[in-house]
């Protein structure tokens, strides 16, 4: 098979290629006995409805992800637009992240963050090696999402907000 044959991609110029792709803010969070852990993470995708399941990426030298691969479960908190502090937190090294944030538990008791846009709980099906990251697979057993609060976004390397205008179908005579 035939591919292109080239330098290697600077990380510089991949990283501000990057910049042009908006994505949503999350903070995973999981627990074991009574510690819990968290991070901020913007590679949260969906892989399957049937079953439901999401995948997002740590990097192998985050401090907190082997508790993420003992505890064998997840939650990923979507941020609403409102909660950029709460994604600079998470984001942070910090004895304790959770001082102070509003916390609640979800069905399955892990840690979710009050004033998400959505929680999904998942339980850890499977890792996968991505370069530098390790790739975690999750079945989604619980979920909930929050009409009003609009997401945050990261793009262009920095936080932005969204304007959404409702969509208007298109008729057959404009297809």
């Amino acid at each position: 098979m035939g591919g292109i044959s080239a330098e290697p991609v600077d990380n510089q110029a991949f990283r501000s290629a990057l910049r042009a792709f908006p994505t949503g803010v999350a903070v995973v969070t999981t627990a074991v006995a009574d510690q819990r852990c968290g991070m901020t993470i913007n590679s949260f995708n969906s892989v399957s409805l049937d079953p439901p399941m999401i995948l997002w990426s740590a990097s192998k030298l985050a401090p907190s992800l082997p508790l993420f691969l003992e505890s064998g479960r997840f939650a990923v908190n979507v941020l609403a637009d409102d909660q950029e502090h709460l994604s600079k937190r998470f984001a942070a090294p910090s004895e304790d992240k959770f001082e102070g944030v509003e916390v609640r538990h979800g069905r399955t008791g892990l840690p979710l963050l009050e004033g998400a846009a959505a929680h999904f709980e998942c339980d850890l099906a499977a890792t996968y090696e991505g370069g530098d990251h390790l790739i975690l697979l999750g079945r989604v057993v619980a979920l909930m999402r929050v009409d009003e609060p609009m997401p945050l976004v990261f793009a262009l390397g920095g936080y932005q907000r969204l304007s959404v205008t409702k969509a208007v179908a298109a008729t057959p005579a404009q297809r």
